[in-house]
Formats: C-alpha cells, sequence, structure tokens
C-alpha cells in the first residue's frame, strides 16, 4: 500500500494513528540532529519530522539523501506539532517517520515548483508537468472539472442527452478556417476537423433527439489571442420545438447556478439589450456593464464650431469618467498615446475637465466657450471631479476605438473586479454583413441562423436590414455563449445560401445531406454553444483561459512541451500521396 492518506486530511483527530503517505519532496530543513520534509501530493502537505533521538541513523542517512520533488513513501506515527502553521490543513500535526522508501530521485526542477514561481511562462510551458503540481494551475484545473461536472448534472436533468459527434468532418468555406487532415485512403482528399458540431446536432434534431448536448473539442485555425487557443472546449446545446425564449430560460437557469456556485449568492432575471443599442451604447457587442461610462453621441453639441476635426467627423462620441478630474496632463497624455497606438489606430483624443472647484475646461478651450463646454457635461449627467473624453471619425471605427478605451479606463481604474459578475443578454443581430471586398454578404453567425419572422420578407427586399433570430451571453464584457433559433425549412435555407453567394451546385456539395434531412420532417429547433474555457476562467475570476487547460498552445499555435506542429516523415508524406514543395 503506497497511502492509507492523503497529505491534506490528517488533523489532530488523528493523533497516534499509524499512517503511510507517498508524495513529492516539497522542501528539506536538516538541522543535521533533526531534518524536516514537507511532503506534497495535489491534496495538500504534510510535514515529516526524524530525529537523532527517535529516529534510526540508517533512516536519518536515507532522509539525508533526499532533493527537492523526489517521490517517497513513508511510514510513521501522527504526533503534535510544536510550532504549529495555522496556513495549511494539516498544520497542526507532523508524521514521526518510522520508515522511508525512495520511489523515484528526481533532478532539479528547472523552476521552483511553489505557488510563487521564478519560471517565466515559457518555460513553464515546456514543463508543463511539473507546472500542474503548483496549487494556481493544480486548483484552476480542479475548479474546471467541477464547472463540467455542474454544467453536466444541470442538463442531464433538464432531459439533455450526451451525444458525441464526428471528429473527421468535411471542410465549408464559412467562418475561421479548418485545420484539414489528409485521407490515406482516398489521395488528394482532406477531412476537417470540426469548428464546432453545428450540422450534426442539428441532425440529432431531425432524428429527434430532442434535447442533446456535448462538451466537446472544437478547432479553428485562426490568429491567437489570450482568449484563444487552436483548440478549444464547447459546452455544445441544441433543442427541438422551442423558440428564443425556451432556450434562453434553459441557459440563464444553468449560468445562474454556477453563478450562485461561484458567489452563493441569487441572481434575478438577466437584462436584455439588443444590438444596435449595445453599439451605440457600449460600441460593441459584449459590453461590460459592471460600470458606467456609456457613450454619449455629440454632433449636435459640437459641430459648427469651426473645430475642423469634430466638424468632418461622421461621428462625434465621448464618455465621462467620474471623479478622475485631478489627473495630470502627463496621465492624460499617456492614454492619449495608448488610443494612437497601431492596435487601437486613434488619431486623437479631447478631453472636458468638470474641476473640482466647479471650472470646466478642456484641450478646446480655443474653439469652445465654457458655455458650450457646461452643456455637453450637462449631456454627461457630469458633475464636479468628473472627467471627459472625447473622440471623433468614421462611426464604426470611432465607436470601436473609444471602447477600447472604456475598458482599458475600467481596468486602471479597478472597476473590472474578478469576484463580481454582471450577465446580459445581447439580442436581435443583423443576420448579414456585407463584405465591400468580396462583394456579398457573409453570415453574421452561420448560415443556419434563421431571420427573426417579421423579417423575413426583408431577405427579398433588403436582406441587410434582416435581423438574426440569435443571441449572445455575455458575462463581464465577454462573448460566454451564443446561439440562434436555426432554419429548418429547406425553401429558407435555400435562400440563404442564395443570399451568400452558392450557386446551387456549391451548396448541395457543402451542405447537400442537411438539406436532404430536412426533407424528411425536420421540426423546429434552436440552441446554444458556450465557451468552456473561457466561461470558467470568467467564472474563477480571470480571463486568460490557458491557465484553465491542462496542455496548452503558445501564442503562436505551438505545443512547446511535445515541440507541435513538427515536420512528418518522408514515408508518410508518400504514403497520403502529397508533396510539399518548402523552397517556393
Amino acid at each position: 500500500m503506497f497511502r492509507t492518506h492523503t497529505n491534506g486530511e490528517l488533523t489532530l483527530k488523528n493523533l497516534n494513528e499509524k499512517v503511510t503517505l507517498s508524495g513529492w519532496v516539497q522542501t528539506i530543513r536538516d538541522k543535521g540532529f533533526m531534518i524536516w520534509i514537507d511532503l506534497r501530493d495535489r491534496y495538500g502537505i504534510t510535514q515529516l519530522v526524524l530525529d537523532e533521538d527517535r529516529t534510526s541513523k540508517e533512516l536519518l542517512e536515507t532522509a539525508k539523501k533526499l532533493g527537492r520533488e523526489f517521490v517517497i513513501k513513508v511510514e510513521g506515527t501522527i504526533i503534535e506539532r510544536t510550532s504549529k502553521n495555522p496556513k495549511i490543513a494539516t498544520g497542526d500535526v507532523e508524521i514521526l517517520v518510522e520508515n522511508l522508501i525512495i520511489l523515484n530521485e528526481s533532478q532539479l526542477p528547472p523552476f521552483t515548483i511553489e505557488d510563487e514561481t521564478d519560471g517565466g511562462e515559457e518555460l513553464r510551458m515546456k514543463y508543463r508537468y511539473l507546472d500542474i503540481r503548483r496549487n494556481p494551475v493544480k486548483d484552476k484545473l480542479i475548479f474546471r472539472h467541477k464547472m463540467a461536472q455542474k454544467v453536466r448534472n444541470y442538463l442531464s436533468d433538464e432531459g439533455f442527452i450526451e451525444v458525441e459527434t464526428p471528429v473527421l468532418i468535411k471542410s465549408t468555406p464559412e467562418g475561421a478556417r479548418d485545420f484539414v487532415v489528409p485521407s490515406r485512403m482516398n489521395p488528394g482528399q482532406f477531412y476537417a476537423l470540426p469548428q464546432s458540431p453545428q450540422t450534426f446536432k442539428q441532425l440529432l434534431m431531425v432524428g429527434g433527439m430532442d434535447r442533446y448536448f456535448q462538451i466537446v473539442k472544437c478547432f479553428r485555425d485562426e490568429d491567437l489571442r489570450a482568449d484563444r487557443q487552436p483548440e478549444f472546449t464547447q459546452i455544445d446545446c441544441e433543442m427541438a420545438f422551442v423558440e428564443q425564449e425556451d432556450i434562453m430560460n434553459v441557459f440563464e437557469g444553468m449560468t445562474k447556478v454556477l453563478l450562485k456556485d461561484i458567489t452563493g449568492n441569487e441572481f434575478g432575471d438577466f437584462p436584455r439589450m439588443t444590438f444596435a443599442d449595445a453599439m451605440q451604447k457600449y460600441g460593441n457587442d459584449k459590453p461590460d456593464i459592471r460600470f458606467g461610462m456609456e457613450f454619449h453621441e455629440l454632433n449636435d453639441l459640437t459641430k459648427g464650431k469651426d473645430f475642423k476635426i469634430f466638424d468632418d467627423a461622421e461621428l462625434v462620441v465621448g464618455i465621462n469618467v467620474e471623479g478622475i478630474a485631478d489627473y495630470t496632463r502627463k496621465q492624460i497624455d499617456e492614454l492619449v498615446d495608448w488610443v494612437k497606438r497601431p492596435q487601437i489606430g486613434a488619431t486623437g483624443l479631447v478631453w472636458i475637465k468638470f474641476q473640482n472647484d466647479g471650472v470646466v475646461t478642456s484641450s478646446v478651450n480655443k474653439f469652445y466657450s465654457e458655455e458650450d463646454l457646461k452643456k455637453i457635461t450637462e449631456e454627461f449627467g457630469a458633475k464636479a471631479g468628473d472627467l471627459i473624453f472625447i473622440m471623433s471619425g468614421n462611426a464604426d471605427k470611432v465607436r470601436t476605438q473609444l471602447s477600447a478605451l472604456r475598458m482599458e479606463l475600467g481596468n486602471r481604474l479597478g472597476l473590472r473586479k474578478g469576484n463580481e459578475f454582471a450577465p446580459l443578454w445581447v439580442v436581435d443581430f443583423p443576420l448579414l454583413e456585407f463584405d465591400e471586398e468580396s462583394g456579398r454578404y457573409h453570415a453574421m453567425h452561420h448560415p443556419f441562423t434563421s431571420p427573426k419572422t417579421e423579417d423575413f420578407h426583408l431577405l427579398e427586399t433588403d436582406p441587410g436590414k434582416a435581423r438574426a433570430n440569435a443571441y449572445d451571453l455575455v458575462l463581464n464584457g465577454n462573448e460566454i455563449g451564443g446561439g440562434s433559433i436555426r432554419i429548418f425549412d429547406k425553401d429558407l435555407q435555400s435562400k440563404m445560401f442564395d443570399l451568400l453567394g452558392f450557386s446551387k451546385e456549391e451548396a448541395e456539395a457543402q451542405f447537400g445531406f442537411l438539406m436532404n434531412a430536412f426533407k424528411y420532417g425536420a421540426p423546429p429547433h434552436g440552441g446554444l454553444a458556450f465557451g468552456f474555457d473561457r466561461l470558467v476562467a470568467i467564472l474563477d475570476g480571470n480571463e486568460v483561459i490557458r491557465d484553465y487547460i491542462a496542455f496548452p498552445k503558445n501564442n503562436s499555435g505551438r505545443d512547446v512541451m511535445i515541440d507541435a506542429p513538427a515536420p512528418i516523415h518522408q514515408e508518410q508524406l508518400t504514403e497520403l500521396e502529397l508533396k510539399l514543395d518548402l523552397k517556393s
């Protein structure tokens, strides 16, 4: 037997018991006549003690050979510690060691296996199996497991059936880039790894599995950020014989269960906001509503004052930041430089201070009188101590730029607290968006999203104005889930393919299997998918998803631990009938 107990469970209730423990050596403190060893496993740490009076010379010699991260097994008796450690669960006791076996030696790790480590991110990713031994990583993986169990329990209780769908599927032109897999048995042909199980879950609805879910791996070959990975996990769900309200109620309920588990608090009905309102008030479709700074459009108050930057702009828009009128010129200039960075792309930033003494001043005093400036502050409902920032330019671009500034200020001012949660539904998205480069419409979500019933007629007359029967669940400024009511009528689906520029032949080649299924009595259906990695990170008060993935990729999409992707042998290329001309 390697252990009778774990290293996190022994207390004074176990005094004088004989126990066997196993684990990794965390630290060794050798005083010559006495040795203390901290023994660690994923459950915690137990202190071991050996001394000249109670331990054999042979056993002491064995203990002196130990190094950090050695794997050992010990047998001994639980005794009370004279110097207790309240920081750990086992801090009242220690093990008087009576036998010690070295199960495996360890080289000195490349970084310290401590909560506060000296290892950089890339080094820790290379030795991820060591990083997982640290509490911050281990605890995140355990938290992820608990959330997955709660999701499974909730959905199972709601009548959902978990069904696995294929991983080797067909590549489609819509959406992000596919990862492709060559087929040896079908030379020159390729599978794709799924970006989502979208068509399969719709086919399951045709098959009568009216409530489906799956916690599933998905793959997208796209540029990476802190909240993206080339392979990620979705909570993928679909329901038949439902309308939008039915789906939103089920998954609002699931999110409330998860939030209550985290916070201990009950959450009321989630607020709802249309896409148009979200863009107008916050400049993006996933607003963080934990703090204010709503946009105010200022065209009527700012134009016609001979300030060319505003006069020539399609949109002049600003935010009021409460309580920072004492910002110095240096602090404001730093924000101006921040919005001018290529990532944001703004040309500048105008400010108006409503000073604590009641005086209103600005960076554009030359063009605007004190009365003009006061009218602007009144538009915002600003008060003494507030600072207003204004940007101008192309309407879509300036909203995006001001949204980025709003989020940056939220971070700098500590308004985006990880332990505060503000969920929100965003609804009524555009069904289509027109791409100038390709000269055609693209689906805002995907080609299977249904228009709102009252907008069906717009598909014939003005498709760009049609709204999607779609909804996103937003939490703390992050989209954590999104879905839609699907098209289940083959004629409407065919019309959608026409609008997206598919020829009849292309639509048949890509999606003929789905169109054929619709001929056999497809029920009304819709669904939603959560980004599970992102959901777990936000629920745990973070936004970087790779901390919650056991073996993540870096920002270049590489697994630096196993060194992938990597070349394959020429024999494999020949077998697949592939030729690579890397020189060209």
